[in-house]
């Protein structure tokens, strides 16, 4: 039974740097003979040398082994092997090698060779005996620390030194308890309770330990496993199997001091039985696990770890492949609050130390509000969720409607791990996720509030009154003799019966999210765009092109994640506020931060009228795109009021979709007392044919600037009129700035103002054609100005002859220079072609400069001679090693855009060119070539 591949994250995850990882993508071509068989890979790599290195990966591991003298692990042709495993490059089912098999059967046989050994009476009892000596001076350190009072504690430093001395006692789970505390004590404000609360577990269990001999069994394992006494994998996997189709219906990793470890929750299907997989990893991430992987199930046997209330095994033996979870069964009462409480108050009677139980919730909608997140019923029963838990993910599977949600029962309430809707599983935590303000945390009770009080203040100041306590916990502390002993156990008991007694609270379901009957966005799709979205890909504005024709809806488990993008990147706000959907703009509404991106009248109204000024731009952009006349009315509507530099951003946005309609609003804005704003409403108005304003412009040019015998002559007044004036001719602007004899040529600003505001049929009628009109002989004075004016009306209009006239009357000015191309792009498209096929390799930087122009994807002539001057700068590569501008380095961008902008279905013929390069560097600038484009390519298919 083959094992499923890799994908290219998991390879990335088992590199043991960055420098390996991009070494190994480079011997695609070098590998040979590769085969996959069963839960191995092997094959040979060529290397500088005569003999090809020889490469096994045993997946089960995972564990490498190559030829090589390299000493990281996995090395850079294991990695290589691993990659081409995981794009499907590597033949399933064949024979391995002799070298991998013998490799493989010494592995095998090392792991069975030695059994497990018994366990050595006498270096258990040296290790109690430490154990129980670091155990009496925790107790001693814990009274002197409620004796004096948590108040005068050091929150910070001062449990380091007590946490090290467990760690020489042989008691690391102590060790870490403690050193989580100053994290606790820093972060939150109700730090005296949750310190009190740890202290009196420790004090709990430092006094079970004392009496362990006496304990049953499965409670003296507990006491053990919470100590941190070491227990082998081969001891447990001797014990007893509960074989069962176990579900993985939970994954969450960690890392701490770059011990990485992944936690597994999974259920039997048919006993209902909690299990949980606990893996590390030091140094980097747990690559594979035993289980299968989340929303799967296999039936397998598992050995548990001896405990009362344990949940954590060993992976046994797997009995059949994995099979996708489809559903949840559960016995008759099962799946609700009530029975989860009453099952956690069972789990703590068999052990008092128990953190987090695992549990399954049926039927639940969570709520978030001010006062903390909530899993509710659709009664209204509800049970709280831990603090510091954004579960985002959740509430956008959920949509307002009831789901299964896995979790873990803790003393602070709920850890939501996974949710189950639909028929699939996905986590329920988001890391991408903003967090809300924490709310203030709940009061304890009175019982609870008088030992906290007590305990902050010291035993020495206060003593404890049993007559406050309830009568089990004041019978059994009547004993302790010491006050501050009492007082810890006193702690221990009430947090038993806080935890153990707790009631279900209520909570208002929300109302749910409208329906959406889009088709959904497939599968493979809605898992790559997350990936393009994080590394801000060139190929974003490619698939969302491609994607808009399907009219997609995303799945619900990436509303978060689109929103987050939204936010983070405006460009693209516009198609994934469109994926996102009904359900999108119903998450909207949950978190400030994506307040802006709701539609309705009722919340348009609010973010207008209350909405930061970012806010209002961009709803204002939105509804120009969508809702062109909405939008002029809500701006005209508040025009009245609207000031600073936010009135010219605002009248900005009537840009997209400029229309006849809009010239009213514009003439107010051009009386407007701002320069932006005037500035702003005369060059949108320049861009409306037939407007009053471009006929007034059209009647100062034919008087100012007249055309004789077809030559333009200056006339310009040395006083505006006051009309001239409000049509913002007299505005100055820091892109209008020219000088002349050392000063401000405020003449020549003048002149560009009139020609860029006139319209270009006044220009054809007065020299005969624009050909004519750039070959007009002017002073160099004003010449610059006036092309930099029709150059700004040839691009405001989108005409093309102007732009050609003005493309081949060259480049007058360095800033020109900067719009060459976006004359170029008004160029007929045979035209475009024509002209970038004239040019050379001595012109690759003209060529480059110009592509952008050039529709997606090239067209098949551009995009044959891209690669054509792009091999030619490999063959004189290597003619000539080292000859400036000949490596691809020197040639990124022009790369970097042919992997953009290439069709897809060119990835064959860049193959074969790599394969031809006798330069290597330019033999492995055309395999990424390749790799991008069939990374395109794929990346289509998936939308189909």
């Amino acid at each position: 039974m083959g094992t499923r591949p890799w994908s290219e994250e998991q390879v990335a995850a088992a590199a043991p740097d960055q420098s390996s990882l991009a070494a190994a993508r480079k011997l695609g071509r070098k590998l040979a003979e590769t085969v996959a068989h069963d839960t191995a890979l092997a094959g040979v790599c060529a290397g500088s040398g005569r003999t090809p290195y020889r490469v096994v990966v045993d997946l089960a591991g995972p564990a490498f082994r190559c030829s090589c003298p390299s000493r990281k692990f996995p090395c850079k042709h294991a990695l290589a092997l691993l990659l081409a495993w995981s794009s499907g490059e590597v033949p399933e089912g064949g024979e391995l090698p002799t070298f991998a098999t013998e490799w493989l059967a010494a592995r095998a046989a090392r792991a069975t060779a030695a059994p497990a050994k018994p366990a050595d009476p006498e270096g258990t009892e040296q290790r109690r005996a430490r154990v129980a000596g670091g155990l009496a001076e925790l107790e001693v350190w814990l009274a002197d620390q409620v004796r004096t009072g948590l108040a005068r504690a050091d929150r910070v430093r001062g449990f380091e030194a007590i946490a090290a001395r467990m760690v020489d006692a042989q008691a690391p789970a102590v060790a870490s308890a403690l050193r989580r505390l100053p994290a606790v004590a820093a972060g939150r404000s109700d730090w005296p309770r949750l310190v009190l609360r740890e202290y009196a577990r420790l004090h709990l269990l430092a006094t079970a330990h004392r009496g362990l001999a006496e304990l049953p069994g499965p409670l003296a394992a507990g006491v053990r496993a919470h100590l941190g006494y070491p227990i082998s994998a081969e001891v447990v996997r001797a014990g007893p199997a509960v074989r069962d189709e176990w579900m993985v219906l939970g994954v969450r990793a960690s890392e701490e001091e770059r011990l990485h470890t992944r936690r597994t929750w999974l259920r039997g299907r048919s006993s209902g039985r909690w299990a949980m997989l606990v893996e590390h990893s030091f140094g980097r991430p747990v690559v594979v696990s035993a289980a299968p992987r989340l929303g799967f199930m296999a039936d397998a046997s598992l050995h548990y770890y001896p405990g009362a209330a344990n949940p954590r095994v060993q992976w046994g033996t797997r009995h059949g492949a994995d099979t996708p979870v489809t559903s949840l069964p559960l016995a008759d009462g099962a799946g609700r609050i009530a029975a989860a409480l009453r099952d956690h108050a069972a789990a703590l009677a068999g052990d008092p130390w128990l953190r987090a139980q695992p549990v399954l919730l049926t039927e639940v909608v969570p709520v978030p509000g001010p006062a903390g997140w909530w899993l509710a019923e659709p009664d209204g029963t509800a049970l709280p969720i831990a603090p510091g838990e954004q579960p985002w993910r959740l509430l956008a599977v959920s949509g307002g409607h009831p789901v299964t949600v896995v979790g873990d029962l803790t003393a602070e309430g709920l850890v939501p791990v996974a949710v189950f809707a639909a028929g699939e599983l996905h986590r329920a935590d988001e890391p991408l996720g903003p967090a809300l303000p924490q709310p203030e945390p709940p009061q304890p009770g009175p019982e609870t509030a008088d030992l906290v009080s007590v305990a902050l203040l010291g035993t020495a100041q206060r003593g404890l009154d049993s007559a406050r306590l309830p009568a089990p916990v004041a019978g059994a502390v009547a004993r302790i003799a010491d006050p501050a002993a009492a007082l810890l156990a006193a702690a221990a008991l009430q947090d038993l019966l806080d935890r153990g007694g707790v009631r279900a609270g209520t909570a208002a379901p929300p109302a749910p999210a409208a329906d959406d009957d889009r088709p959904l966005l497939p599968r493979a799709a809605a898992e790559r765009l997350p990936k393009l979205l994080g590394s801000r890909s060139p190929f974003l504005p490619e698939w969302f092109a491609a994607a808009a024709p399907g009219d997609f809806r995303a799945p619900d488990a990436l509303g978060v994640r689109l929103l987050e993008f939204a936010r983070t990147l405006p460009e693209y706000r516009g198609p994934l506020l469109r994926l996102a959907g009904p359900r999108g703009r119903w998450l909207a509404a949950a978190h400030p931060s994506w307040n802006d991106f709701r539609t309705s009248t009722a919340e348009v109204a609010e973010v207008w009228a209350h909405g930061k000024p970012a806010a209002r731009r961009n709803l204002l952009r939105e509804l120009r795109r969508d809702e062109p006349v909405r939008a002029r009315e809500l701006l005209a509507g508040s025009w009245a009021t609207e000031s600073g530099a936010q009135a010219a951003e605002l009248l900005a946005v009537l840009g997209d979709g400029l229309g006849p309609a809009d010239e009213e609003l514009l003439e107010t804005a051009l009386a407007g007392r701002r320069g932006d704003v005037r500035r702003t409403a005369a060059a949108l108005l320049a861009r409306l044919p037939g407007s009053a304003f471009t006929e007034r412009m059209r009647q100062r040019a034919a008087l100012w600037l007249p055309v004789r015998g077809g030559q333009l002559e200056l006339a310009l007044p040395a006083e505006l009129p006051p009309d001239a004036k409000r049509d913002g001719l007299a505005e100055s602007g820091a892109e209008f700035g020219y000088r002349w004899s050392g000063g401000q040529d405020d003449t020549a600003a003048l002149l560009r103002r009139l020609v860029s505001a006139t319209p270009l049929a006044h220009w054809e009628q007065a020299f005969g054609s624009p050909g004519r009109a750039v070959a007009t002989v002017l002073d160099d004075r004003f010449r610059r100005p006036l092309f930099d004016g029709w150059m700004d009306a040839a691009l405001a209009a989108g005409d093309g002859a102007w732009a050609a006239a003005l493309f081949d009357a060259g480049v007058p000015t360095d800033q020109a220079l900067l719009r060459r191309r976006e004359l170029f792009a008004l160029l007929p498209a045979p035209e475009r072609i024509t002209r970038l096929l004239r040019l050379d390799g001595a012109w690759l930087s003209e060529l480059e400069a110009l592509l952008p122009a050039v529709e997606h994807p090239w067209p098949e002539q551009v995009a044959h001679h891209v690669l054509l001057l792009l091999h030619e700068r490999a063959r004189t590569a290597a003619r000539r090693p080292g000859a400036s501008g000949a490596m691809p380095t020197a040639h990124r961008s022009l790369l970097a855009a042919a992997a953009a902008h290439l069709p897809p279905d060119a990835a064959p013929v860049v193959a074969a060119t790599a394969h031809r390069c006798d330069d290597a560097a330019w033999g492995d600038a055309f395999q990424r070539l390749a790799r991008d484009l069939t990374i395109r390519s794929t990346m289509l298919e998936e939308l189909q």
